[in-house]
């Protein structure tokens, strides 16, 4: 189930692929935009990604009704859907250069297209890799368009049922996708982590036979090390300069430091995971010497009695054992032992 994107591999042997979202945190300046690939470079992640739309490719401009955020949990509450977007949105004519500054960094630079004008521009682009955002799960029109582009696809699943899941697949599938991969994702901004359900990630794993990642909405990043202990291998996580510049998403978005925390300790969650194994590694051959073991804590002449005063379990661990010391106290020494030495069957009568 291995996915090549550009030179790198995605699969449960290889550290888990990081993609920082930049969304709308570029707070509508390309200057800014192009400092945050430079963070993300340094931050040692996989990937960047940005979406692609324009306001009125994603709702119509009106301020009433449903078409105006009035929820009490909502960061983006107060803003009618037109202008969030038109705010949130990355111009086209930025494409370009952020993808240009990203790949000379070594990054793998892509988009979440949100309609099938937005997918020919990013042909143009001659992007690696797509993904399609939860709320998008259920365009079908949208999936098939990309995937008849026969590159990869990144299918993120938040809100979407099993059934949802399985017709989107099968569209992409059908229609030449070569490569799917599946984000676990609660669709709520923040998320909380008791919704998060990372058990899931296994399941959609072995249900649709692909690789299986986390698209975290939550606070910090111990979701995100914990989704790679049940098998994620891809992590996506908004990314800011800094929270305090209050970008559309900057609430549940990581500072540079953050990421640059999630990286390293990903790799170390993957490392950790390792092989079934019960018993030493190669490593602690050289810290069984630290066992107790059963040594001489008096000089014991030959002939003498062991007793519990001049035979205790003490480390090192040269000598028998400690579960042996009932089998030897009263028997007798077969030659001298000085006080340090440690047992052995050969001085025990």
């Amino acid at each position: 189930m291995t996915v090549q994107i550009d030179n790198l591999k995605i699969g449960s042997q290889f550290e888990p692929f990081i993609i920082a979202e930049m969304s709308g945190n570029h707070n509508g300046s390309l200057e800014r935009a192009l400092e945050i690939v430079d963070m993300v470079a340094k931050s040692g992640a996989h990937a960047i990604k940005i979406q692609t739309y324009k306001p009125e490719t994603m709702t119509l401009d009106i301020a009433e009704n449903e078409f105006y955020i009035r929820d009490v949990n909502s960061p983006w509450k107060g803003k009618s859907l037109y202008r969030l977007y038109e705010e949130a949105h990355t111009p086209w004519d930025w494409h370009e250069p952020i993808f240009e500054r990203s790949r000379k960094l070594g990054l793998v630079a892509f988009s979440s297209p949100f309609d099938v004008t937005a997918v020919d521009f990013l042909e143009s682009l001659n992007v690696p890799i797509y993904k399609i955002a939860s709320a998008e799960i259920v365009d079908l029109n949208l999936i098939r368009c990309v995937a008849k582009t026969k590159k990869p696809m990144i299918l993120s699943t938040g809100m979407a049922n099993i059934a949802e899941i399985h017709e989107a697949i099968e569209v992409a599938q059908s229609n030449g996708c070569p490569e799917i991969i599946l984000l676990k994702c609660t669709a709520t901004y923040p998320a909380n982590p008791i919704e998060s359900n990372l058990k899931s990630i296994p399941a959609l794993r072995d249900i649709f036979g692909v690789q299986v990642g986390l698209s975290d909405h939550t606070l910090g990043i111990g979701a995100a090390i914990a989704s790679v202990a049940v098998g994620a291998t891809v992590i996506e996580k908004h990314v800011t300069l800094s929270r305090s510049d209050e970008g559309v998403d900057s609430m549940f978005s990581l500072e540079p430091h953050e990421l640059r925390l999630l990286v390293s300790e990903t790799k170390i969650a993957h490392d950790a995971m390792g092989t079934i194994h019960i018993g030493p590694t190669w490593a602690e051959q050289e810290s069984i010497k630290f066992r107790r073991s059963l040594y001489a804590v008096d000089n014991i002449v030959a002939g003498e009695r062991f007793t519990n005063k001049n035979v205790r379990a003490i480390r090192p661990g040269f000598g028998i054992p400690p579960k042996y010391l009932e089998v030897i106290i009263g028997r007798r020494a077969n030659k001298d032992i000085k006080l340090g030495d440690p047992l052995n069957w050969g001085l025990v009568d």
